[in-house]
């Protein structure tokens, strides 16, 4: 349950402080004096979205608090879960600053506002008139049977069959919508891969032939100029040979005058021994150097199926019609795997679909299982708050499987003998509509958890003695959960364990909104001010005095 509430620099709100009872809180007020706005605050605690326009000094952050008694409400695995530590009393912080950064903490450690959303959906239910007219949508009554019929692991269980089923629809469309495609392109990609695979290209052959091509077409060049080599080397009259060998025969005639003329004869043998094998290695370029027309042409033509191949795909080199032949084969056997992989997944899907049927059944068995105890619960509680004639019919037909199962659900309602049933916005008026959202709650309020629950002006149309009834519903809810009741009636108002005042202070400068914990003698005054006016009647306290006796 809340602990501690504190807002600081929020709308009108420049520092307020709550510390709510455990049981039944009341808030009264003035409209427009701040209840909204500190809903609007706890809704930023709980994660809502910031606006930093809603700073009440534009120049600070604005800092909302709230502690948390949790010990008994086994939260310790849900912690762990979101990888937070667990405290009995968790802090729950919310700071926006000027320029509209939000940052959020849980027991001082930061979290996003997701997790932070997460955390207060275990902690608080904030009640709105927006959820009253909620009632009349068939999803979120659907949501309130699944409440209570506490269908939570039956709905989760559902909800991942599902998941998996819309997943592999969506891998099996994909596929089919990949094979039309493919088929498209499979003729054309087949022709290419076939018309390279002919051409049985290899790595850097492009290179190789291209060099023998070139010396072939200059075969009677390199072979005149290798012999002509040749000559200066070894074989004529005044070879390079043979003046060398002349030139380390006279240098070895010195070696004896010193180790420097041995050094140098050994280079010139070391040069006489490479222009050899230079030699050696020209004699047999020239012997090999042969005109070879034949072999020139199929060099020719082989050279020239690469290049138009390398024009058609727009590549310049033989590893890359390599690489796209490659791709290729992928996209064409990919085509030809393709009616295995679709079969495959249309197996999964089957076998999905199936397990969504069943799931699906077993929700929607425990659902319509609930549907005679949730209508004559509800009617019971509706007779005590003066509607003994009222009827809730639960309408039910069933669909194709969807996001929350098969069931289509429609409350209907009756206020009136003789009646038919009729859809929410049609058969309720605006009292009748918040008795009867009042009693879901207090239905649904046994099946649940959660600490805290507020109501921001359930009671809108209703007065008298079925406000008094009211009230007392809300102290019997308050003996599992602590309440916080936002309401301008003097009998809900008299109901409180604990009434607060919220008002308006002008100040020079601004006004500002401010709260306060009223006395016994306090609230008699308020409520008297609810019953007449600004200036009530001896009557009027005395009415006061005698709700909040009934109340005790």
């Amino acid at each position: 349950m809340l602990v501690d509430l504190k807002i600081k620099n929020y709308a009108l709100i420049e520092q307020l402080e709550l510390q709510p009872s455990p049981l039944l809180n009341i808030i009264t007020g003035e409209t427009g004096a701040g209840k909204s706005i500190m809903l609007g605050a706890i809704g930023l605690l709980l994660g809502n979205r910031a606006d930093s326009k809603l700073l009440f000094n534009q120049n600070e952050k604005c800092v909302i608090e709230g502690s948390f008694d949790i010990s008994e409400y086994q939260l310790q695995s849900f912690f762990e879960t979101e990888d937070l530590d667990f405290e009995p009393i968790s802090l729950l912080r919310r700071e926006i600053s000027p320029s509209g950064k939000s940052r959020a903490f849980v027991n001082d450690t930061p979290v996003t506002l997701e997790q932070l959303r997460r955390i207060g959906d275990q902690l608080m239910d904030i009640h709105s008139q927006h959820d009253t007219l909620l009632l009349g949508d068939p999803a979120y009554q659907l949501n309130i049977l699944d409440l209570f019929a506490q269908n939570e692991p039956l709905r989760e269980q559902y909800g991942a069959a599902f998941r998996t089923y819309r997943k592999l629809e969506r891998e099996y469309k994909d596929l089919e919508a990949q094979l039309a495609q493919s088929q498209k392109e499979l003729d054309y990609n087949t022709y290419l891969l076939n018309e390279l695979s002919d051409a049985n290209l290899q790595a850097e052959e492009q290179e190789s032939h291209e060099t023998e091509l070139k010396q072939l077409e200059h075969a009677e060049e390199i072979k005149l100029k290798l012999s002509q080599a040749l000559q200066y080397i070894s074989e004529s009259e005044y070879n390079a040979a043979g003046a060398l060998k002349d030139a380390s025969h006279l240098v070895g005639q010195v070696t004896e005058y010193g180790d420097s003329f041995q050094a140098l004869k050994e280079r010139l043998d070391s040069c006489l021994i490479e222009l050899n094998d230079i030699a050696g290695e020209l004699e047999d370029a020239e012997r090999k150097t042969e005109a070879d027309p034949q072999r020139a042409e199929q060099l020719q033509e082989r050279l020239d199926l690469i290049y138009t191949l390398q024009r058609k795909h727009q590549v310049r080199s033989v590893e890359e019609l390599l690489t796209l032949q490659a791709e290729l084969e992928v996209k064409v056997s990919s085509v030809l795997n393709l009616d295995a992989a679709i079969e495959k997944t249309k197996k999964a899907l089957t076998a999905a679909l199936q397990e969504v049927e069943t799931r699906a059944q077993e929700l929607s068995q425990s659902r319509t299982s609930v549907f005679t105890v949730f209508q004559e619960e509800l009617h019971s509680l509706l007779s005590e708050l003066g509607m003994p004639n009222a009827r809730v019919v639960i309408e039910h037909k069933t669909s194709a499987p969807a996001a929350t199962g098969i069931d289509v659900v429609n409350i209907l309602f009756s206020a009136n003998k003789g009646a038919a049933p009729q859809t929410l916005s049609k058969a309720a008026s605006g009292g009748e509509f918040s008795r009867l959202m009042l009693c879901v709650k207090y239905l649904l309020a046994d099946k649940t958890a959660l600490p805290t629950i507020i109501f921001d002006e359930i009671d809108t149309g209703i007065s008298g003695e079925i406000a008094v009834k009211v009230g007392k519903m809300m102290q019997q809810m308050s003996q599992k959960h602590q309440l916080i009741c936002i309401s301008h009636l003097p009998q809900m108002a008299a109901q409180g364990d604990t009434h607060y005042f919220v008002y308006k202070e002008d100040r020079a400068d601004r006004t500002v909104s401010r709260i306060r914990q009223l006395s016994h003698q306090e609230r008699v005054v308020e409520i008297a001010q609810m019953i007449a006016g600004a200036n009530p009647s001896e009557n009027a306290f005395q009415s006061a005095k005698e709700l909040l006796a009934l109340s005790a």
